[in-house]
């Protein structure tokens, strides 16, 4: 019984998730309309045949808009986790397997950081460095490092004295090939849930500093920005709101219910 619930969180996160991908990947190529393109003869048109997700306020068509923004939203998540999830695994690992004064140190400089609120740390290095998509990619990659190291540190210190690992040590494995071939692939269980819940922290902090209008600016299309923009024109034009909406609402749903599953399974099997 169980196994079928994680594996239904799975199965239903996987396939909302591909969705979202395949639009995504769709609107990268090809979109009905110049997302940026203004027509004044078809202002706040509702969902149509010809536009699905209606117009905003200068005409321009929302579902292309949606997808241009979905993908820029989605690349920043994938940018993040990616920067988070290399650099914290590596200190993760370092700190957990060593131990001693260099995982002394090192902690001690992920503690500094995890010590201020995430979101005000992004936005502190954003107003340092200014608003742009390549600069959101950075702040939050940096924001990011201490969550995955934490994880990674408790994976490997628990792994460190195990008998394989003591065995691989004593027939004379380098410690790279130790970290690398026999403990990281064994940190996978702990590691892909955080990653599942970095993307999905990444896709709220890109739409909330986006929002705010400290994150992406124009002419570069983003989620949070565009719900921004939606928030003015709620009464005329509610499609625009929803429409947006629910489109972060499902990429984070989707991600939510796969990291959900493998938390699951990995409870299963402990």
């Amino acid at each position: 019984m169980k196994q079928k619930k994680w594996n239904g969180y799975l199965r239903v996160g996987m396939v909302i998730t591909a969705c979202m991908l395949l639009l995504t990947l769709v609107g990268l190529f090809y979109a009905p309309y110049d997302h940026t393109a203004m027509n004044k003869a078809e202002k706040m048109l509702p969902p149509s045949s010809s536009h699905l997700f209606g117009t905003d306020n200068f005409g321009r068509d929302i579902f292309s808009r949606v997808l241009k923004g979905a993908g820029t939203t989605l690349t920043i998540a994938l940018s993040t986790v990616v920067i988070g999830a290399v650099c914290g695994t590596a200190v993760g690992a370092v700190t957990g397997y060593f131990g001693g004064l260099v995982d002394e140190g090192l902690m001690r400089l992920n503690d500094a950081l995890t010590a201020f609120p995430s979101i005000l740390l992004a936005l502190l290095i954003i107003s340092l460095t200014g608003p742009g998509k390549y600069n959101v990619i950075a702040a939050l990659g940096i924001v990011f490092i201490p969550s995955f190291a934490r994880v990674t540190r408790m994976s490997f210190a628990s792994l460190r004295d195990v008998n394989y690992i003591t065995s691989a040590r004593l027939m004379g494995a380098s410690n790279a090939r130790i970290l690398l071939v026999h403990m990281l692939p064994n940190t996978m269980r702990v590691l892909l849930p955080a990653v599942t819940i970095g993307f999905n922290n990444a896709v709220l902090a890109e739409a909330s500093m986006s929002f705010l209008g400290i994150g992406v600016t124009p002419p570069d299309a983003s989620l949070g920005y565009m719900l921004s923009e939606s928030q003015g024109m709620f009464a005329a034009a509610p499609w625009y709101a929803v429409c947006t909406g629910l489109t972060i609402v499902l990429l984070i749903f989707g991600v939510g219910l796969i990291g959900e599953g493998l938390q699951a399974r990995n409870r299963e099997v402990a």
